[in-house]
């Protein structure tokens, strides 16, 4: 479940009032939420295929510069000449697949049709580097392109949070409580890399 500051974080960070939210899946080291775990299926039943969506708008810039530097291509081109690294990007889409199912079971409800696209453009293109990066900021070591991301990415959060939000968030990053170990996942800092 979500707390209150989480939401109207999210809320900031995205200009509107989320849908369908599950969790935070991963926090930046500000504190805020980056990626929020949203359901299989919106409140009126529509299916939301998009497991971890990126709220951060700073690391969605990031990215997006990322995007247009050409990096998917380069991408592409070794997922179609490297059968270890599609082999690793295939497990990437079926752990995203196997998450999703598993959400839909917690919540009650009927999971997406099989057939249904995970994220990113899984597992035969990179299409979407917000998608992915999402994916490893929520499950860390689970997608490789979203882990190359990533390691391109300048640190985002050095400049401070990305929305302010009125019921404030703790001084050190943490939830308060309520929260599991997840919830603070976080990008490795640069020299870990």
């Amino acid at each position: 479940m979500i707390e209150a500051r989480d939401t109207a974080a999210v809320a900031a960070q995205l200009g509107r009032e989320p849908r369908g939210v599950r969790r935070v899946a991963s926090r930046c080291p500000c504190g805020l939420p980056a990626v929020i775990e949203t359901a299989p299926r919106l409140p009126d039943g529509t299916p939301f295929p998009t497991l971890f969506y990126l709220t951060c708008p700073k690391a969605a810039s990031a990215i997006g510069t990322l995007e247009g530097s050409g990096a998917m291509r380069d991408m592409q081109a070794r997922l179609a000449a490297d059968p270890s690294l599609a082999a690793e990007y295939a497990a990437a889409h079926e752990d995203y697949l196997r998450r999703r199912d598993e959400a839909a079971r917690e919540d009650g409800v009927e999971p997406l049709p099989p057939g249904m696209q995970s994220a990113g453009g899984m597992p035969e293109r990179v299409k979407c580097l917000h998608a992915l990066v999402a994916h490893e900021l929520a499950v860390p070591g689970a997608n490789p392109f979203g882990r190359e991301a990533l390691d391109a990415l300048p640190d985002w959060w050095r400049s401070g949070p990305c929305a302010q939000v009125e019921c404030g968030t703790p001084e050190n990053g943490a939830a308060e409580s309520g929260t599991t170990e997840t919830d603070h996942a976080e990008p490795e800092p640069r020299e870990a890399r």
